[in-house]
Parts: structure tokens; sequence; C-alpha cells
């Protein structure tokens, strides 16, 4: 036992990583081992550029949170080690609805019980903190980056950088202020950008209303006196109260259909079908007529309980898939029927406040906020009449991000970006089309029909967190003013002083000198304290940090963020980016799924499914988190569970196993001394390193095309399968029975050595712990201090020429018929022939001339690949053997001749020939005497 080269090493088998990886961290900050990374590789004359989109800083990281920034940091290594100079800032998103929200839930107030000032220099505290906190959690999981210097949206050079930003476009002509529906949050008293909505499933009151048509003598209708009414259909009966027209479709068929004492207006495709909903039966439709003559003859109509009379017009947005083919149109209250209204010079009536309550304009339902208002209008078009029919419908409806609750669509006075303006939109989907790589491809199609239906971008929100709009109001005629100088003004004035100087300064501070109302001629003016998106904070990043930053450059390489960006930062940086530079300020998307859990839930405090990344380090440590990103297809969602993480730790333990025992075995092994050259390698280790750079290949590919899951399948099945299961099994006799200077065990030892310095380099984007950790066992001198300095093996002249086909494909027929050999061992243990396969003698019955050939060239490699004593050609079948997978060469066991070596277990006939170590084989013999 003593001559043997049984395996050592202090590389622990219990990976214990919530204990080890801080210490892990610890040596990376006091080595500074990102900016050596950077540092080697500044001057290569490659860059990659992945730009980090902001997290809010609003509290603790979430598993989605993990998600993003573990795939941006397997990028960021993999660019590195191919010898990329990838520099990575992170940033932070610090203003907006986001961080005000949370903040006034931690004070306990609202947003009235506080001056803006004020709150403005807590919600830089507030963010500041949490902009601190996450950094450490981020550090935590193993994400290199400028940590020191990452980018805030609430540095006084970003906020100038905002400013100069809006100047620019507004220079060009992009910015403009309007009265239009937007997207209004009642609860939080601001409008919306399309980025901040969401959709759930709300229950509303559906509703068919009577108006009551303008037609002069009602006789001429139907030969009788009746009056005739407009039927519409409408989900929101409180914005009933701001209709002034009734829409038609210009082509549709329109029937004037007689329900008894009344004559009702409708499609004439959806007669039969409102008719069998509300139970009606002996109608009659007594004539039928187009909707652009309907609208020709009748002007107008009377609305059922508001002073006022609703228009009829054309719009080609009518549709026939539900409702009566009459819209109810409201121009403060949607999109398409603010256009309608353009077009027909129809009033805007808003009669709802901030908070989504009726003003005195609303009249009796003053006072009342407008869901709650839906039962009392009802019931009061029942009494009068005018209702047809009322159901509730669940339905999907708009809500905001942030607090949850329902909004509405109403008519503001906002400040928007145009997104048509010198063909912006076009260019942009021209972009999106041939300009930026998608991936997974489907988000071109994803973003591309967003781009095309969005309305104009919404900037204006009425909150206080944020960097301002730098304008001005009229007090003669309420007339706003501003100019791209004084959005530069405020620009210089908040690099210096910080973007508070707008709240905290007055008027004359920033209004030119001798300015007037362009509208009215007047001289006075106060500012308005409206803040821009928050998209608008992140979106313009692209001049704040790719440009702003030496180390960057623009456009950047890479945006890497979840799905939901396709509507939010993506959308924003592109359409800011157009307007300002004409180009896309990225060259490939990435988008990922959703963490969810392992039913494939989504994740809710209330549902009680929460992991927290915290608690999963606890009990596992980051780099099994990064192994559970990096075995994900991010493309959909991606579930996360107890289950899955136990999973992913076994197979955790299997490539720990691997390094362990590779390291194991090179304890005596110097690669600057001891390696043999590749040309007078056995064929077996020639072929491991065949097999090593096909890996090597293959994982360089995955990590290009972003396919990181199949990357770590392809290390986890080289491991389990070709190297423990196949290669180190068969290994052992050579390892631990020879000298330790042999040629064959150093042929051996420098496979392992090359496979364990590729694996660790390999894997080291994912397990940057532990591949970190398994590089400080391996002995070479003039290694990196670092496994993240290393190079990849990809870039190594040595991979190209251990790559060789023709040896793999004979190797494979190999371990084909090693498969078959050893299920007829099996089967022989079972039956009592033999015990260990060492007990055994194989017998090889090639059935034709070309597997003669294959097995009598071979039969010296096979005793160690089939792990018995020895293995010999017959010249005949045996009754008792068996067929090989390939079905060319029969398979029979016999017990191995000779007696077996008490040093390497074998069985040989040339045991106890000798007086001398008489239970040896004559190969140990020879080994011992050597060493003696």
């Amino acid at each position: 036992k003593d001559t043997l080269n049984l395996p050592r090493t202090d590389f622990p088998m219990k990976a214990n990583l919530p204990q080890r990886e801080p210490a892990i961290l610890a040596e990376w900050e006091k080595k500074d081992i990102y900016a050596g990374i950077t540092e080697k590789r500044k001057d290569s004359g490659k860059t990659f550029m992945l730009h980090d989109g902001p997290p809010y800083a609003n509290g603790h990281i979430h598993m989605g949170h993990v998600l993003n920034k573990m795939l941006k940091d397997i990028c960021i290594k993999y660019y590195t080690m191919k010898g990329y100079y990838a520099p990575y800032v992170p940033g932070w998103d610090c203003h907006g609805l986001p961080v005000e929200h949370q903040l006034f839930k931690e004070l306990n107030i609202r947003k009235h019980e506080i001056g803006q000032v004020e709150f403005r220099k807590k919600a830089y505290d507030y963010a500041m903190k949490f902009v601190k906190i996450q950094c450490g959690e981020f550090k935590r999981i193993g994400v290199f980056g400028d940590w020191e210097n990452p980018y805030l949206t609430l540095t006084r050079d970003y906020e100038a950088d905002i400013l100069a930003s809006l100047a620019e476009l507004y220079r060009k002509g992009y910015i403009y202020k309007d009265l239009k529906p937007v997207n209004w949050c009642g609860t939080c008293e601001t409008a919306l950008a399309e980025a901040e909505v969401e959709y759930e499933d709300k229950t509303s009151p559906s509703v068919y209303v009577k108006f009551r048509a303008d037609i002069g003598q009602q006789s001429t209708v139907n030969g009788q006196q009746k009056d005739v009414y407009f039927v519409i259909w409408t989900t929101t009966p409180w914005t009933l109260l701001a209709n002034v027209a009734i829409a038609l479709h210009p082509d549709f068929k329109y029937s004037f259909v007689d329900v008894g004492k009344e004559t009702w207006i409708l499609a004439s495709d959806l007669v039969d079908g409102l008719m069998k909903k509300i139970k009606k039966d002996g109608y009659k439709v007594v004539s039928q007529t187009t909707g652009r003559d309907l609208a020709a003859s009748v002007k107008k109509a009377r609305h059922p309980f508001v002073d006022r009379d609703s228009s009829i017009v054309l719009a080609d947005y009518v549709t026939k898939e539900e409702g009566t083919g009459c819209v109810h149109t409201a121009p403060g209250h949607g999109q398409d029927d603010y256009l309608t209204g353009k077009k027909y010079n129809l009033p805007v009536v808003m009669p709802v406040g901030n908070s989504g309550v009726f003003t005195k304009e609303g009249g009796e339902f003053a006072g009342m906020h407008v869901f709650k208002a839906n039962p009392v209008i009802i019931e009061k078009m029942r009494e009068s009449g005018a209702l047809v029919a009322s159901e509730d419908i669940i339905h999907s409806y708009p809500h905001c991000w942030r607090c949850k609750q329902p909004i509405i669509f109403r008519a503001t006075e906002q400040w928007f970006m145009n997104i048509d303006h010198k063909d912006l939109r076009a260019k942009m989907t021209e972009v999106i089309d041939r300009g930026v790589k998608w991936i997974p491809e489907a988000g071109r199609e994803r973003i591309g029909s967003m781009v095309k239906l969005r309305p104009d971008w919404c900037l204006s929100r009425q909150r206080y967190w944020g960097v301002p709009i730098p304008a001005f109001q009229c007090l003669s005629c309420g007339e706003a003013f501003t100019s791209a100088e004084v959005i530069s003004k405020v620009a210089d004035l908040t690099r210096q002083k910080g973007a508070d100087v707008w709240f905290e300064k007055g008027v004359e501070e920033f209004l030119p000198k001798g300015a007037k109302c362009v509208k009215c001629g007047g001289g006075e003016f106060r500012k308005e304290n409206d803040i821009l998106d928050v998209w608008f904070d992140s979106g313009v990043s692209h001049q704040a940090v790719l440009k702003a930053r030496k180390e960057l450059s623009f456009p950047a390489d890479l945006y890497l963020e979840g799905s939901d960006q396709h509507r939010g930062w993506f959308q924003a940086a592109l359409i800011t980016s157009m307007g300002i530079d004409g180009v896309a300020p990225y060259k490939q998307v990435l988008t990922h799924g959703f963490v969810v859990d392992g039913d494939g839930k989504k994740m809710s405090k209330s549902l009680g499914n929460v992991i927290s990344p915290e608690d999963i380090m606890k009990k596992y440590g980051a780099d099994i988190l990064r192994l559970w990103v990096a075995s994900s297809d991010y493309e959909g969602d991606i579930k996360l569970s107890t289950e899955i993480l136990d999973r992913l730790a076994d197979g955790y333990r299997k490539i720990r196993n691997t390094f362990r025992y590779l390291l194991s075995n090179l304890y005596d092994f110097d690669p600057l001394k001891d390696a043999i050259e590749f040309g007078n390698m056995p064929e077996a280790d020639r072929w491991m390193l065949s097999r090593l750079a096909k890996l090597i290949e293959d994982t360089n590919g995955y990590y290009e095309n972003w396919e990181f899951h199949k990357a770590y399948r392809a290390v986890y099945d080289f491991c389990v399968y070709e190297i423990s299961s196949f290669y180190l099994d068969v290994l052992k006799d050579i390892l631990y029975i020879l000298t330790p200077a042999s040629v064959e065990r150093r042929s051996a030892q420098t496979v392992l050595f090359r496979v364990l310095h590729a694996l660790l380099r390999v894997m080291a984007p994912i397990l940057a712990f532990t591949a970190e950790e398994a590089w400080g066992y391996l002995a070479v001198k003039g290694k990196e201090q670092s496994v993240h300095m290393a190079d990849s093996p990809a870039l190594e002249e040595d991979v190209k020429r251990w790559r060789d086909p023709a040896l793999d494909e004979k190797w494979s027929r190999i371990l084909q018929l090693r498969d078959s050999v050893m299920k007829v061992l099996e089967t022989k243990r079972e039956g009592g022939l033999i015990g260990s396969s060492l007990e055994a003698c194989v017998v090889l019955y090639p059935k034709d001339e070309k597997a003669g050939d294959f097995v009598r060239s071979n039969i010296k490699l096979f005793p160690p690949l089939f792990k018995v004593s020895q293995a010999v050609v017959a010249d005949a079948p045996g009754d008792d053997m068996d067929d090989a997978v390939q079905a060319s060469v029969k398979i029979g066991v016999r017990r191995a001749s000779g007696e077996k070596c008490a040093r390497c277990w074998n069985y040989s006939e040339t045991v106890g020939t000798r007086k001398e170590h008489s239970d040896l084989c004559e190969r140990c013999h020879k080994v011992i005497s050597e060493r003696s």
C-alpha cells in the first residue's frame, strides 16, 4: 500500500460555501481583482460594452435582481476571459414613484403633508441608503464591477445630462405641451407612461344606454310617431359625464329596429346578439343605411342625463366584435376619442380631479370617486328609462404598477415627446427590424409592434422626487413657456448645485430677461413643478453614462434586462437615442423571463411563495444560485424551489468532486517539468484531450450564443460521464500502480492538468467562487492570481491541435463496445461466475473482417478499459456469448487465468513466478524494484 500513488489534496470535499465565499470576496477586494481584470485587457484592442439597466434603489434585492445581475456577470466574465476590455459600470434608478412610494409608506404621510424640497432631501437619503445596501448584496453574489463608482440618476452630473438631453430634444422639435388623455393614477395623483401600467382582471359594470336621436320628423322613419335612439355600450359608466359624441363606422350597415314603443339604431350585424342578451322578442328591422349616410342625416343625439347634445361622428376604429357599433365618445377619457375630438373639433369635458374624484363640473356626482359613482349613475339611468341593460363583467383592466390600483384615462395638460416628429417612429421601426440583434428573436416582433402602436410619450409627472421639467406658466392666460436655452441653463445650474436648485430658487433665476408670453404678451410667470418621467431618467443613460464615462463607449454592445423592458427601458433608450443621435443605443438586446415558484406561479408575499436570496445563500451559498441561473433556459419564466436548488446542489457536488479528484492526482506533478508532449502520449490520453478540445469549442459557442444552460450541461456531462465514469476510472491502474515518473503516469497527469486547468476557466463565469477556490490549489508557477484574470482556453493554439475527429469516432466505437462488455460482466457477476470484474477475462469474437481488424488492433487497450485482467480474441463463437451493441462482435466472459496480484489486484500468470515479491505480478514487481 505504501508504494501506491494514492490521491491526496487539501481541497475540501465539503464546499461549505456560505462560510467560504465571504473569505474569497475579501481576497478579491484586498487584491482589487476587478481592477486587475480590466487593466490587463485595457489595451487589447477588443471591447465589449454591456450597459447596466438600473434597478430602483427602494429595497433589498429579490430573485429577479439576482437572475438579471448574474446573467450580466456571466457575460462580462466570459468576455474578459476572451481577452476583451469589458468594464462593468453598475447603476441605480434613484428618482421616481418607486422610491417616492416606498418613502411615503415609511413616513406614513400623504404627498400634501410635506413640502417638496423637504421631501426631496429625505428621498435622496433614502435612495442612497438602498444603493449602499444593494451594492453589498450584489457583491455578495459574486458580481464584478466598478462598485466604488456606479452611476446614480440622482448625482448632479447625471441630472444635468438628463436636462441636457431634454434640451436637445426640445431644440429638435420633439417636445410639446398639450391637453390630452393620459393614463392617470388617482391614488398616486400622477400621469403614468405606458410602461408604468400593468393589466389585471377587474370587475366592471357593462351597460347599454340610449341616446335620443335628433332626426326631425320621427314619422318619416317608420310611419309612426316614435322616438329614435342610438344605443351605445360601455364598461365605464362614469365617463358618460364627459360624453360629447357617438362614433359610427362609415362603412358599416346600421339598422333602425322597431322594439315596440321606440326605434333603436345599432350596427346591423349586432342586432340579434343584443336582442338575445336582453331577451327582447318581437323586434323588427324597419330600415338600413350606412354609417356615413346616417351621420350625414342625423347630426346629434341627446345625452341621457346631462343637459348636453352629443354629435354624431365617423371613426374607422369602431368594430363589430362587441357592443353595438355606436361608440360612446369622450375626448377627455381615451386616446381614440381624443383623436376623433381633434378631427371634429369636439370639446374636451373633464369633470374629474387629480384624485379620481368628480369636481363641481360633475354636478350631482361632485365629490364622488369615479368608480364609486358607477352604481349611482346606472341607477339614475334606470330610473329615467335610458338604461337598456346592465351586467357585471370581468375583464383585463390597466392598473398602476406601483400602488396596484385601477387607473383611469384623464385629459390633463402634460408635456409630451412627439414619436412621429421627423419620422422618428418609422426610423425606430427600421432600426428594430434591421439594425439590432434581438435575443431571443421574438423580441423583435414584441418591441416592434409596441413602437408601431404606442402614443406620444407623456413625460411629465405630478410628483415630488425627480428631475424638474424647466417650464413656466403665464399668470395672465396660463400659457406654458419654455425653451432649449432655458432648459440648458437649468442643466448648467444643476451640474453645479443639483436639481433641487429649480425648486429652491425664484422664477427670476431662470427666466430670460424681458420674456413675454407668446399668447397674451404678459410678462409675469410662475414655475411649473412637474418632474420628468423616471423612464426618461434611465432612458438617457446612453448620454449620461455611455458617452460621459471615458472607459465606456456608445452605442453599447448589449442591453440585458427582463422581457418587460420591451415596453420600458429598451423603448425609452431607443426613443431618446434615435431622437438625439439618430442611432440605436444598443447593438444587441437580450431578454429573460421572470422568476416563478416550482409550480410556475408568480412569487408574491400574499401567496407565501417568495424565496429571498439571503435565505438561499445562508443555506446553499451564491455559487448554487449562480448555477441555478446558468442552468435555466431564461427565454421563458424560470422556476425556483427548494427541490430545484437541492437538485442543483447535487449537480454542483459532482462537478466539485471532479475538480477535487483531478487535483488529488496532481500533487506530485509540475506542468513545467513533467508534462508529456501531445505527440508522445498514449492514444487514450490523446483522445481525452480531443474530447476536451470539443468541450471547449462547444462551450465557447454556447457562451457566444448566450446559451449558458447548454454550457453548464456540457460541462456537467463531461465531468460525470467522460471524466468520472470513464477516464478517471480506467486511469486508476496507471495513476496508482506505476512509478510516479513513468511516461504513462506523467502523460495521464498531463491530461488531468489540462482538463482541470480548462474546466476551471470554462466554469469561472458561472461558478465564480468555486473556480477561484480550486484555482488556488492548482500548483503551477506563474499562474494569474485569480482564475478570472486568466484567459479562456478557447484562445489557446494547443486546443485546436488536440482536436481529432477521426480519433473521436474510433473511441466512440470502443466506448460502445465497452458498454456492451460491462453489461455482460454484470450478468456474469449476478450469476456468480465472477465477483470483482478483475476476476474476468473478456473473450471477443469478431463476426466479420472489419470487426476483426478493429478488435485485434485494439486488444491491448481493452483490459484497463473494461476493468478486467485480460482480454483475448476468440477463433470461434462460444455458445454462451452475447452480441455487442454493434452486433458485429460477440462477447464472452471466463475467469481470468493466473493468480491475484496483492498490489494491483489484477490476475496474472506471472504472480508467484519469482522468489522475491512472489505475491506480485511482473508489472508490480518491476515498479517495486525501481522504487527501491
